[in-house]
């Protein structure tokens, strides 16, 4: 009984987020990009690039950043109208992630709308494949809330993914195209990658004087035990000779109190840019470390639970050429050791990771979505 008035009530409001949205229509369109996500409240690197490119083109665009956490569904709520006015005066909204008045809003028929996503490559299955699932949302709230509808266009990093992102969003084929975020122009880029790791030693001088390990792990719902693991990293670690540097996932709160840890990043693609070595899970920042070229370890503590709870999209196990283990004193032998087969590990990233032949990512995404201003 509770569900179905939390659906009755999800239906008056779309309806009424209509009524106001078809007023907003009125508004004359202007030569405007609006840019959407729920992923940070700061401007993303892909959309600053993104935008970047487009004013280089075409000075008289008009830019819109709208980054907001769903922190607080009351300011989130308010901040909807802010999107909604956006929107209905926009050429083209580009998302990074789910975007309520897009799903369920009646657009004019002029209004491009392009998903970028906010991940290289696609490690876990998400939205529709998900439905009905411990960590995913139930048909009748998808439905009702109209996920991941009115996309017109995806990009993705590659067509080895395009079964796992029609699958996710249920979209049909030609909606998909194969270009990667803009971020990993600068992956790519040594003169970047030198820039940031001069200012990060400035800032933090402690990253100069040792190897650096960065952790880095994927959203979990249990917390306490993400904690309890992150000790036995911890533990293992000989702080005589390297550091450990971690960013959690922005979603998360699982964190360490251990005043030998490194935290003070703004990202882990910041972090990233001095590490040494680095230790993930489950997480498509495995791409992301293939194309910097870092040795990269799989701490699985909790595989077995994880891979029935959430599902993935490819056997992580046996797939990723790299040490996959529960077991976080096999890691720190293998870095000891300095073990890792770099070759294997760059032939399985741009099996996952298709380059554009002749612009970089951001001139081939924005040439793309010029086609629509």
């Amino acid at each position: 009984m509770v569900f179905k008035m939390k659906i009755i009530i999800i239906k008056i409001g779309i309806f009424c987020l209509n009524i106001i949205y078809s007023f907003l229509k009125l508004f004359k369109t202007q030569h405007k990009i609006t840019f959407i996500s729920r992923q940070s409240n700061s401007v993303s690197l892909d959309f600053q690039m993104l935008a970047d490119e487009f004013k280089r083109k075409d000075k008289t665009i008009k830019i819109v950043m709208l980054p907001k956490m769903l922190n607080n569904k009351v300011s989130y709520f308010f901040h909807m109208f802010r999107q909604m006015y956006h929107i209905a005066t926009s050429k083209v909204v580009i998302l990074d992630s789910y975007c309520i008045p897009i799903c369920i809003l009646k657009h004019k028929k002029s209004l491009k709308v392009m998903q970028i996503w906010h991940a290289i490559g696609c490690m876990k299955k998400f939205g529709y494949a998900m439905l009905d699932k411990e960590e995913g949302h139930s048909t009748v709230i998808a439905k009702t809330m109209k996920m991941h509808q009115n996309y017109d266009y995806c990009f993705i990093s590659s067509l080895s993914f395009k079964k796992d992102f029609i699958e996710g969003f249920n979209i049909t084929e030609d909606k998909i195209i194969e270009i990667p975020l803009p971020r990993v122009d600068v992956l790519l880029d040594k003169k970047y990658k030198e820039q940031k790791r001069q200012e990060l030693y400035k800032r933090i001088p402690a990253l100069k004087k040792k190897k650096n390990i960065l952790y880095c792990g994927t959203f979990r719902k249990d917390e306490n035990m993400s904690n309890e693991n992150i000790k036995r990293l911890i533990n293992e670690i000989d702080f005589s000779k390297y550091n450990l540097l971690y960013k959690p996932h922005p979603f998360n709160k699982i964190t360490t109190d251990d005043p030998r840890v490194i935290k003070d990043f703004e990202s882990s693609l910041e972090a990233s840019m001095v590490a040494d070595y680095v230790i993930c899970d489950y997480s498509s920042m495995i791409y992301e470390v293939g194309l910097l070229n870092i040795p990269i370890y799989i701490y699985a503590y909790d595989w077995d639970e994880y891979k029935h709870k959430r599902e993935l999209n490819f056997d992580m196990e046996h797939e990723i050429p790299t040490l996959f283990t529960k077991d976080p004193k096999e890691i720190m032998k293998k870095i000891e050791k300095n073990d890792f087969d770099h070759k294997k590990f760059q032939e399985f990233t741009y099996k996952n990771v298709t380059l554009p032949k002749k612009r970089s990512c951001t001139e081939e995404m924005v040439a793309f979505i010029s086609k629509y201003l």
